[in-house]
């Protein structure tokens, strides 16, 4: 039987649809109540990344952590989105999309009520990674379903609308973050996003119709494995080297060794698999191995500022919770510019490129200008460095997956687009713990030199005396400017990354053929 698109939402509508539509092509209204519930669900998932932000400080003085604690509070749940959204996104193009979200959203509900009472670092680190799990089907569904019901020229529209969402999302956690710590206390940062998510599973069980293309399944399960342990080794590597063991040592030896023999190992297992977790000819594209690249960087400052930005003006510079949030809104102004912005000129023109590269060289001038601070800069530079970044920022983020998933049909927008979200997690995750891991030992070197080397411990500053607490705002402003220099210098593999790329029209049609490949499969309800 010939298959159709594997979702649309919503049954028996086809006497609504504009004559000159695709089969099965949903209306702006359809879509529009599909999107209701995908991004109120993917805006819990995304806030819980950074809520934590602005509470962290808190957090790990409560808890009696310490500065490399506080860096896997954050990679704990990224390294489980990370490993897990290739897997999401596969079985998101096998098995019914509707109930796959429902699952993603009630582990992380799962994962946010343990994580609001724990009572140590080792305990929150493991609800973490639950909330990271089921994070990691949120936003691989996500994009899975938006590239399976509209053809790439038209989803630059709707792509902005998610875009935007992860991007408020991302930079308006912090804020809530803040006036929870100040108000209900820090446990509500994790104990909020419940009833939201709840609200968000409702509205998919209400809006969310999904039809599956039924095909005979091969799930690739040593793929899966290997891929984990690639993905894991260095996210473990990073935050010991140079702190428990040398960079160049024996240890280091064993992660890398460790990283290449199952790299090796899932490139063998993929290239055999007749149903891969990540197709091989996906990776092959240029385009996509581009993306990719690009993705990476983006990682990095979609992760990375939110957490070092919110230490940088509770810690560095004296502020509130409430406060940091605050001060970060210009972030949040940043990403839904160019997010919206560009989803909208790209459907309007068709043109992808001179956007993309624009945010691309935004990103990399607004992290370097803010490698410039220091513990004395005035606010306002610093405002403006963060809109400079947030424009580049969303300019990029969904439009690296639109580009990919524009080269696939619409029978591997799953996996195409979780390649995408894979490597910019990926980067998110290493770029969090490598420049967390730069960021306690450039704080423990300025201490040093200072003859304050005790009082770097701890990020519970309220028993240090006057003094050794300057010190130590000093050093954490110092080295947080570090931090975004190097942030920086990683963004420019973006600006060269989209500018070669080859240019490629959107296409006006859900699916890249008319046929499907495989005459086997049929759509089920």
């Amino acid at each position: 039987m010939t298959a159709t698109p594997d979702v649309h939402p919503g049954a028996a509508r086809t006497d609504r649809r504009e004559p000159d539509r695709e089969p099965h092509e949903p209306t702006h209204r359809e879509i529009l109540e599909v999107l209701v519930g995908l991004l109120s669900a993917l805006f819990v998932a995304i806030l819980s990344t950074t809520i934590v932000s602005t509470a962290l400080p808190t957090i790990i003085g409560d808890l009696d952590g310490s500065q490399t604690q506080y860096t896997w509070v954050v990679t704990a749940s990224l390294l489980a989105m990370t490993v897990t959204s290739p897997v999401w996104a596969k079985f998101s193009d096998l098995y019914n999309k509707k109930l796959l979200v429902q699952l993603a959203i009630g582990i992380f509900i799962l994962g946010s009520l343990a994580a609001g009472a724990v009572q140590d670092v080792p305990q929150l680190l493991a609800a973490r990674a639950v909330q990271g799990l089921g994070m990691g089907g949120l936003i691989a569904l996500s994009q899975s379903i938006i590239g399976a019901i509209i053809p790439p020229r038209q989803r630059g529209r709707y792509s902005g609308y998610m875009a935007g969402v992860m991007a408020v999302a991302t930079v308006s956690g912090p804020l809530i973050g803040g006036l929870l710590v100040d108000t209900a206390g820090w446990r509500w940062c994790f104990w909020v996003a419940v009833p939201f998510a709840l609200l968000g599973l409702g509205m998919l069980q209400k809006f969310l119709h999904v039809e599956t293309i039924r095909r005979e399944v091969r799930i690739d399960w040593f793929g899966m494995v290997f891929i984990a342990v690639a993905a894991s080794l260095p996210l473990l590597w990073v935050p010991f080297a140079g702190d428990s063991f040398a960079w160049v040592s024996r240890e280091s030896a064993y992660f890398l060794a460790g990283t290449a023999v199952a790299l090796a190992a899932a490139v063998v297992v993929e290239r055999r698999h007749r149903d891969p977790l990540v197709p091989p000819h996906i990776l092959a594209d240029t385009m996509t191995r581009l993306s990719i690249l690009g993705s990476i960087a983006v990682g990095v400052a979609q992760f990375g500022a939110s957490v070092f930005l919110s230490q940088y003006f509770q810690v560095a510079r004296g502020h509130t919770p409430t406060e940091a949030g605050l001060l970060m809104l210009p972030l949040v102004v940043g990403n839904l510019v160019g997010a919206t912005g560009s989803g909208l000129f790209i459907t309007r023109t068709g043109r992808w490129k001179p956007v993309m590269l624009g945010g691309a060289v935004l990103l990399s001038a607004g992290l370097l200008l803010m490698g410039t601070v220091s513990h004395a800069s005035a606010l306002w530079h610093l405002s403006a460095y963060m809109v400079v970044m947030g424009i580049g920022t969303g300019a990029l983020m969904q439009n690296l997956v639109l580009v990919v998933q524009n080269t696939v049909d619409v029978t591997e927008v799953g996996a195409a687009g979780g390649v995408v979200t894979f490597f910019r997690s990926l980067g998110g995750a290493v770029g969090v713990a490598g420049l967390g891991a730069v960021l306690a030992n450039g704080v423990t070197d300025r201490l040093d030199t200072a003859g304050a080397s005790g009082s770097s411990g701890s990020l519970d500053l309220s028993a240090l005396p006057p003094a050794a607490l300057e010190l130590v705002r000093t050093a954490y402003a110092d080295s947080t400017a570090h931090v975004f220099f190097i942030a920086g210098l990683v963004a420019l593999a973006t600006v060269v990354a989209v500018a070669a790329m080859p240019h490629a029209e959107l296409r006006t049609t859900i699916r890249k053929t008319e046929a499907p490949e495989d005459a086997r499969d049929e759509v089920v309800a």
